[in-house]
């Protein structure tokens, strides 16, 4: 935390003086009486119960208020994280033949599918959110839009094919950005791209990092699955092992993150990482309202103390 007007905090110093005023008169109140009555067991009988340690509660609520609104003026500063209003993710779900590894349980696909649709219904509501599928080449199956259930319907939709275009899929996507139209300033744009294979087909892989680069579009990649991944083809086990290099180039080149998830539970942690990022933006804003909010609670509890036990206002 930070103070805006810190001068402000110089006001502490006769609240500091009240207190040891206080606390001085106390203690001479307290040396009067005890003067004043030297036979304490005549004092015991004939004085009053003495309310003790709530006598003090209202004047040090009192100047407890007193220094929170004194912390108030000074303008306290906290970094809070707040969503961010607009901005465009475009998911690209990497549909190839490959993701039906079942080095994953039940396979890489189907715990993918899932993963995606938990990272869909975190994202801000105000965020534009669009599906591209690639896998021999890409398409967009949802453009960018605010309706949430129809890129879950387009997930649930998603079936393999053969190939692996991951070039393409960027490409495709930052089209399908370009082509988004607010009828305003466009909105900041995000690619978030899930593959286990390396590009076997389309455009290259650093063609497509480039133009994401010149076009301010981050790409954020993972590389999902395990180095053991294989696929069944007509009776045959073909290794499928995950290629992580070649998506942490695009990722690097692109200006986005690199993820590697080998297991269902660190694919959604991927996810969630994610949305915390691209959700959200860091602010510093002014809590003030805190300091003051609690000053005035803590005036509240002086006077009722003072005037339930002692019938009187402090």
């Amino acid at each position: 935390m930070t103070l805006m007007a810190p001068v402000w905090l110089l006001l502490l110093i006769p609240v500091a003086l009240l207190a040891v005023a206080y606390v001085l008169m106390a203690l001479r109140s307290r040396t009067a009486y005890a003067v004043r009555f030297t036979n304490l067991d005549l004092l015991d009988k004939v004085a009053p119960r003495q309310p003790g340690w709530r006598r003090h509660v209202p004047a040090a609520a009192l100047l407890l208020m007193f220094a929170l609104l004194v912390v108030g003026f000074a303008r306290p500063t906290a970094e809070v994280q707040v969503p961010r209003e607009r901005a465009t993710i475009m998911v690209a779900f990497d549909v190839s033949a490959s993701m039906d590894a079942t080095d994953v349980a039940p396979n890489r696909f189907q715990v993918a599918k899932q993963a995606a649709r938990q990272f869909v219904q975190g994202l801000p509501e105000r965020f534009n959110l669009g599906l591209v599928s690639f896998s021999g080449s890409a398409s967009v199956a949802v453009p960018p839009t605010l309706d949430r259930q129809a890129v879950l319907d387009a997930l649930d939709r998603l079936t393999t094919d053969s190939g692996t275009a991951i070039g393409e899929a960027v490409f495709t996507s930052l089209e399908a950005v370009a082509s988004l139209d607010t009828g305003e300033q466009a909105p900041p744009a995000h690619i978030v791209l899930l593959s286990d294979g390396s590009n076997t087909t389309g455009r290259m892989v650093s063609e497509a990092a480039a133009e994401a680069a010149s076009r301010g579009v981050p790409v954020t990649t993972i590389a999902y699955g395990t180095p053991e991944g294989v696929i069944n083809l007509s009776g045959n086990e073909v290794p499928v092992p995950v290629d992580g290099p070649a998506l942490r180039g695009l990722a690097q080149t692109a200006g986005g993150g690199f993820y590697e998830a080998a297991s269902g539970d660190e694919l959604q942690a991927v996810y969630d990482d994610i949305g915390t990022s691209v959700g959200y933006r860091t602010e510093r804003q002014e809590v003030w309202q805190w300091f003051v909010g609690a000053g005035l609670v803590l005036a509240m509890i002086a006077a009722v103390t003072s005037m339930l036990w002692f019938s009187r206002l402090p």
